[in-house]
């Protein structure tokens, strides 16, 4: 009888490894696959030790390209944060690796997906979502939602005792008391010691920023170019120009983790209901949200720009919450698309000691008009047409005040 095949989302941890083994116990056909989207990983022994286990293949795919151009950039002209803080590092990265998932499931012509994201976290949604609206079909195995695997495995100890049995290589360093996700876009880090929201983060847990406290030397002056809300040229200090999607990407996120930028400790809603405690390190994002949000003000019209922030509040939740191919997120995206058409111009900027400074910036599309604003000439504005739109507003006011007074 021909054994099924799955592709499991594999990471090469602890959790993925016990996984590959408890599919093969169940007769599965397992191929892994491993998107490469700019996280620290030894590929290679990660690929070797999944084919010890017992893996049919392994299938390892570099999306840092596609990432980068597909959702980190789209996402900065549509000036996506999750409750005013989180940039949505993680959120955007598992809409692309599910489209990964799915190609190597049609490569391979297997029937299942699995993954290791557990029961309580937002994860699960967004791949399976993702999977689902790119490939309705498909079936998906989810380890620890499952009833038998969890009777099995409580916990860590219930994974390293069955490892042992089973032979699977366990990394011998000290696992960290708090678990990680690490992308190009940013670093993620949540549970362990940090379920305590009062408990201050040590300083050992970065790894992708210096402390702002302790960076030294010069600030870092930059100016950034946006074509329809798109990065298309960076300048570092005069003398390092940066055109490609990549290399302007990771210049950025060299430049924003030498000086500390990025790093954001906040309790955020997940979609199933529960609050939950993160701490993240996104320096190249933040530094490009900073610069395209002050040159979106400067392009759009006032009130494009205030339906824009309602947008693009909506599109966040969608995407925080798995909806990236969704009608409505993509709707939404196609709108947002359209208020980017004029969104062109270059911002000059200072990075230092954890901060962003916007320095100026310029436009041929933006309606900023000197002539008109100027203090030293009228132009088209009659000083006397301000006294009319004054009394039009002071009506309601005069008239909740008279009303207060009478019920008094």
């Amino acid at each position: 009888m021909t054994k099924q095949k799955v592709v499991l989302a594999y990471s090469g941890g602890l959790d993925t490894s016990c996984i590959l083994k408890w599919l093969i116990s169940k007769n599965f056909n397992v191929i892994c696959y491993m998107a490469n989207i700019g996280q620290v990983e030894d590929f290679e022994a990660a690929k070797e030790k999944a084919l010890k286990i017992g893996a049919s293949k392994v299938v390892v795919e570099d999306i840092r390209k596609e990432f980068i151009e597909n959702y980190v950039w789209p996402a900065i002209s549509y000036g996506l944060v999750y409750e005013n803080r989180y940039l949505l590092g993680t959120s955007l990265a598992r809409p692309a690796i599910s489209e990964g998932l799915i190609k190597c499931v049609t490569e391979n012509q297997a029937a299942y997906i699995s993954h290791g994201a557990t029961g309580k976290g937002n994860d699960q949604v967004r791949f399976e979502l993702s999977c689902y609206s790119l490939l309705p079909s498909i079936k998906i195995i989810a380890p620890w939602r499952d009833e038998e695997f969890v009777k099995k495995f409580e916990g860590r100890q219930d994974l390293l005792k069955f490892a042992a049995e089973n032979h699977i290589p366990v990394s011998v360093t000290p696992k960290a008391p708090w678990s990680m996700d690490a992308n190009l876009m940013h670093i993620s880090y949540e549970s362990g010691i940090l379920e305590n929201p009062n408990h201050e983060p040590p300083k050992d847990l970065y790894l992708m920023t210096l402390d702002p406290s302790l960076s030294v030397g010069a600030p870092s002056r930059l100016e950034i170019t946006f074509k329809k809300g798109i990065p298309v040229l960076l300048t570092i200090d005069d003398n390092k120009t940066f055109n490609k999607p990549l290399d302007i990407f990771l210049a950025l996120n060299e430049v924003g983790a030498k000086h500390g930028v990025g790093r954001i400790d906040i309790v955020e809603n997940r979609f199933i209901g529960l609050k939950s405690r993160g701490v993240y390190e996104t320096p190249g994002v933040t530094i490009l949200h900073q610069a395209h949000t002050d040159l979106e003000v400067f392009c759009l019209d006032k009130e494009v720009f205030r339906v824009k922030q309602i947008l693009e509040t909506k599109l966040s939740d969608y995407v925080y919450n798995g909806f990236w191919f969704s009608p409505e997120g993509q709707y939404t995206r196609k709108c947002l698309d359209l208020a980017a058409e004029i969104v062109e111009g270059t911002v000059k900027l200072e990075v230092f000691r954890g901060a962003v400074y916007i320095l100026g910036r310029f436009s041929k599309t933006s309606l900023y008009n000197a002539d008109l604003v100027s203090m030293d000439k009228h132009s088209g504005f009659s000083p006397q047409d301000a006294t009319g739109f004054i009394n039009i507003q002071a009506i309601r006011l005069k008239e909740y005040h008279r009303f207060l007074k009478e019920q008094k």
